[in-house]
């Protein structure tokens, strides 16, 4: 989304409502209530999302049990969207990712064998989980004073102009996991550069990052080694080589990036809250 390491293209995440290339697995995976989700249906999320790893099959598992949740709250509370608002998203995205021609985009989907119709049902299903969760969620996350001096105290680094680190990565992608073991044995008499280890120089790690890996470069003193780090499959492994501190920013020079922070967990925690309603109040079996 930010074009940090390990994200997904511009044009991946713009077509976020395509299924990549069914695969035949039988069986059910879970049942929300009186609809039911495939294993198919998980495999082919995980490979939608570029997931290789089969250990992460429970985990997306259950984000398909909340898309469901989300989709039956919507239809008990009567949502509906328009259809000429779904068409301007679909339009947003051809002018977007395919110069506005809409031929592209069914090339597309053919090659990856998914209708036109499934993909614009898709569409629309994550336009109406996106209302729903405005509604519910995002709408009524506030930031009060309290929690706002909360996090600036607690997160000193964040609130920190122009500080640089200079680090070193090992970057394995999914196939290559099997690697971490011998890669942490090999560090014990070779350096990461002997290793292929990439130098990221003088770097604000937010803008070069994503925020898993930022979080664990703030906690590493100057010369340690993290742990691995799984991002979508691919692994992360970092030496931190230098650190620049910057200028401490005010409560009033952060208070905009403060509030976006607060209002991003107070998020979290609501739509957390919301979606252990939405279990507790319907039939879940998983196989």
């Amino acid at each position: 989304m930010f074009g940090r390491v390990g994200g997904l293209c511009a044009v991946a995440a713009l077509l976020a409502p395509l299924a990549v290339g069914a695969i035949e697995v039988d069986g059910i995976a879970a049942r929300v209530g009186t609809d039911s989700i495939l294993r198919s249906d998980v495999f082919g999320e995980m490979q939608r999302q570029g997931m290789r790893d089969e250990s992460r099959y429970a985990e997306v598992r259950n984000q398909l049990i909340d898309r469901k949740l989300i989709l039956r709250a919507a239809q008990a509370s009567k949502m509906t969207l328009q259809e000429w608002v779904v068409e301007n998203r679909v339009r947003e995205i051809v002018n977007k990712s395919f110069g506005g021609d809409r031929n592209r985009l069914i090339e597309l989907l053919g090659r990856q064998k998914i209708s036109y119709p499934e993909w614009y049902a898709r569409t629309k299903e994550d336009m109406i989980i996106a209302a729903m969760r405005w509604n519910i969620v995002e709408k009524n996350a506030a930031a009060s004073p309290a929690a706002m001096l909360k996090e600036y105290e607690s997160h000193k680094d964040r609130y920190t102009k122009d500080h640089k680190v200079t680090v070193t990565a090992i970057l394995l992608k999914p196939e290559e996991r099997a690697k971490r073991d011998e890669i942490s044995a090999a560090l014990k008499s070779k350096t990461f550069e002997e290793l292929g280890g990439r130098k990221y120089e003088d770097v604000k790690p937010e803008e070069v990052f994503k925020p898993e890996v930022v979080e664990e470069i703030e906690k590493m003193p100057k010369g340690t080694i993290s742990h691995w780090i799984e991002i979508d499959g691919w692994s992360f492994l970092l030496r931190k080589d230098a650190e620049t501190a910057g200028k401490r920013l005010s409560f009033d020079e952060a208070y905009g990036e403060i509030e976006a922070a607060v209002k991003e967990e107070e998020s979290r925690r609501l739509y957390n809250e919301w979606i252990s309603r939405l279990r507790a109040e319907t039939y879940i079996k998983v196989f």
